[in-house]
C-alpha cells in the first residue's frame, strides 16, 4: 500500500475543485473456438469532471485561513477567488 503523502493529496485536491478531463475506456471482447478471450471493440472518449465546491472549501480549510463557519458564509464568487488565490500559493510552493 502506498504511503500517505501530502503532496500527492494537495494535487488531488486541487484538481477535483478545478475540474478535469479524463478518458473512459470501455473494451468488448470474445472468445474464440480455444476459449481464448479477444479484444473485439475498445471505445475512448473523454469524459470531463466539473469542478467539485466540496473539495475547493477543503482546500480553503486546510491550507487556508479560514474556519468552516467563515466559509460557509462565503458566495460561490468569493469561494472562486479563494480557490484560486490557494492554487497560485499552493503553485509556488511546489516550484520552491
Amino acid at each position: 500500500m502506498e504511503e500517505f503523502n501530502e503532496k500527492k493529496l494537495k494535487k488531488a485536491l486541487i484538481k477535483r475543485a478545478l475540474g478535469y478531463d479524463a478518458d473512459e475506456v470501455v473494451e468488448e471482447y470474445s472468445f474464440d473456438e480455444e476459449g481464448t478471450a479477444k479484444l473485439c471493440k475498445k471505445k475512448v472518449t473523454k469524459k470531463h469532471y466539473a469542478p467539485d465546491i466540496s473539495a475547493m472549501k477543503i482546500l480553503i480549510e486546510r491550507y487556508g485561513n479560514l474556519s468552516r463557519e467563515e466559509i460557509e458564509l462565503m458566495t460561490d464568487e468569493e469561494l472562486k477567488a479563494e480557490r484560486n488565490r490557494l492554487i497560485k500559493l499552493l503553485e509556488e510552493e511546489d516550484y520552491d
